[in-house]
């Protein structure tokens, strides 16, 4: 183990020796200090690692970025039909003549790149601060990498009920970007937020989003991952709920050659809300998409979710893991879980690692997690109807992941996602 440790420190600092820290000003060069200290403390991921032995980090840890050929046609356009402020970066670059006015009513817009600059900032309480906290139980190095590097993102502050979504758009041109974004958002007391999130970005992807959401407020969150096969990609969100506070997160994860989505949701305030969900659809040998969620229950009467479905073909794996901790004195907890893949073919598999641990004796917690196949008896029903074979299949595949796409409260965008998934599975 003593072995093990050192040649984790050694390849950890081997990786940090030429890593040069952005310019920022007083109160963000102290926060990039700050996560530097605890990266070198913790070391970056490693295969022997416990939530990373289902998935290989290396790519995503290493100094050189692999090459990813850029597709043609860019974004996939998944919310073009959507009234929405646009915000476009372009290889982890905020792209002003593609993005809209940032002035919205009820939203304060800033890039991360010209706040750095000032010696005091709101975001000086948040940004790495919850990213912080969600280093206990369990390490998550990646996100502390993209605290103390990062090179752009926005820093949002809500103070009341946003007329239209905020549309993250990324977009890619070159064959050898690493993106580093780094978002902050601040919901108010009983204000509301929809954040869309769209586009390959780049060829690695480094995202970390910090919410913090106040008393009555609400967040919704829904994202489009797709239309690049071989980019990689490190997403972390982590949220702070207060007390009747929403948090709904949904992610559709289509392509790509790796994606690890992590998601570490801490409910402080009682009666709070917890949605995380997802959809991926997987194809090829190469393709691997990880989701690892881990909820926090620390107050009285509330309630999470986390429901994954993943379809997966031609030898692609799906990873789930989810954990629920209910702290001593969150009674009345309502946590609830589940992961399940459809196998297309014998060659493709799905991973789980579901997990309770629970402290407190007045809480209603469960998991499950299943795989398996088409349901022969309802093809050969439809099939008997004269359904040819494809259409069959796709339509039991659109009603196995209606589980999910249910979570999606906007029917506006769930009917854009659904249509996104449609045309994925005509394509193919």
């Amino acid at each position: 183990m003593m072995a093990l440790a050192r040649a984790k420190s050694e390849a950890t600092e081997a990786r940090l020796s030429g890593l040069v820290l952005p310019s920022s000003g007083a109160w963000l060069e102290a926060a990039r200090r700050g996560a530097l200290a605890r990266l070198r403390a913790m070391g970056l991921p490693a295969r022997r690692d416990e939530y990373w032995r289902f998935t290989d980090p290396a790519s995503l840890a290493a100094a050189e970025v692999m090459p990813a050929t850029v597709m043609a046609g860019g974004d996939d356009g998944v919310f073009d039909g959507i009234e929405r402020v646009r915000i476009t970066f372009v290889d982890g670059r905020f792209d002003a003549a593609q993005s809209d006015d940032l002035a919205a009513e009820g939203i304060e817009i800033e890039r991360l790149a010209e706040a750095a600059t000032r010696d005091l900032h709101w975001a000086r309480e948040l940004y790495g601060r919850l990213e912080e906290r969600g280093q206990s139980p369990v390490a998550r190095p990646l996100a502390t990498l993209n605290s103390a590097n990062a090179t752009d993102g926005v820093l949002i502050r809500v103070t009341g009920k946003a007329a239209k979504p905020v549309h993250l758009l990324y977009l890619r041109k070159s064959e050898s970007s690493d993106a580093k974004l780094h978002h902050c958002i601040k919901i108010e007391p009983g204000a509301d937020l929809t954040l869309l999130e769209s586009g390959p970005a780049a060829a690695r992807l480094s995202s970390v989003l910090e919410v913090e959401i106040g008393d009555g407020a609400g967040f919704h969150h829904v994202r489009a991952q797709g239309r690049d096969h071989e980019r990689r990609a490190a997403t972390h969100c982590f949220a702070r709920l207060g007390a009747q506070s929403t948090f709904k997160s949904f992610t559709l994860t289509a392509n790509g050659a790796l994606t690890r989505n992590e998601c570490v949701i801490e409910l402080t305030g009682d009666d709070a809300v917890a949605h995380v969900a997802g959809v991926t659809i997987g194809d090829g040998a190469g393709f691997v998409q990880d989701d690892t969620v881990f909820i926090t229950h620390d107050a009285v009467g509330c309630e999470s979710r986390q429901v994954f479905k993943k379809v997966l073909r031609n030898g692609a794996t799906g990873v789930f893991q989810g954990k629920i901790l209910v702290r001593p004195g969150a009674q009345k907890t309502d946590g609830y879980q589940k992961s399940q893949s459809l196998l297309l073919d014998g060659d493709s598999q799905f991973l789980a690692k579901p997990e309770l641990e629970i402290y407190a004796d007045d809480v209603i917690c469960s998991h499950g997690s299943t795989s398996g196949a088409i349901d022969e008896t309802a093809l050969f029903y439809l099939r008997s109807r004269g359904v040819p074979l494809k259409a069959a299949t796709d339509l039991l595949t659109l009603a196995f992941l209606a589980e999910a796409l249910d979570e999606v409260e906007d029917p506006r965008l769930a009917a854009a996602l659904q249509a996104q998934l449609e045309a994925w599975l005509e394509r193919r």
